[in-house]
């Protein structure tokens, strides 16, 4: 590939997936902080840039590759944030888990009772289904985001929603 292809593929993978990529982010910080899902984002797109000749060119494996590299650099940005007291984990506020429409007759308990579940889930289970519900992503893709087997992610899938469902029941 020439510095002018590369260059191409670069500007067309980040226009492609940039927002993609800092939605995924931004909804993995807690508290939410839109200056540090940007910062993070354009940290995933430098290792993009660095790693080009390893991206893949089929549009759907590129999304992946950013969001595996995107979850190795939150993990990275976490680190550090722990390290400074700082705190992270998924915002109850990104996925809209807390009440905004208080008209409609026992939204707002539900939403709250769903987001007191999901704060009992384990991480793994959180963020297999924030890969499944949010990023959309099919059970390869995950797979791979995870770094795990197809049938590792189905199962911790399948587990986190049962867990979660036992958390709304009561039974948790």
């Amino acid at each position: 590939m020439s510095s002018i292809e590369v260059h191409n593929r670069f500007t067309e993978v980040y226009e492609q997936h940039y927002g993609e990529v800092l939605r995924f982010i931004a909804r993995r910080l807690n508290p939410p902080d839109r200056l540090r899902a940007q910062d993070i984002a354009h940290e995933v797109f430098v290792v993009a840039w660095r790693q080009m000749s390893v991206l893949p060119v089929d549009n759907q494996e590129a999304k992946t590759w950013l969001f595996a590299v995107a979850r190795n650099c939150l993990r990275n940005d976490n680190r550090l944030a722990h390290r400074n007291n700082e705190g992270v984990g998924i915002s109850t506020e990104a996925i809209g888990y807390l009440p905004t429409n208080e008209d409609i007759p026992g939204l707002a308990g539900l939403k709250i009772d769903l987001a007191t579940a999901w704060a009992k889930l384990n991480p793994n289970y959180q963020e297999v289904m924030a890969l499944d519900i949010w990023d959309n992503l099919t059970a390869d893709q995950g797979a791979k985001v995870l770094g795990i087997s197809n049938v590792a992610y189905r199962l911790r899938l399948s587990r986190a929603r049962n867990q979660l469902r036992k958390a709304l029941v009561g039974k948790n």
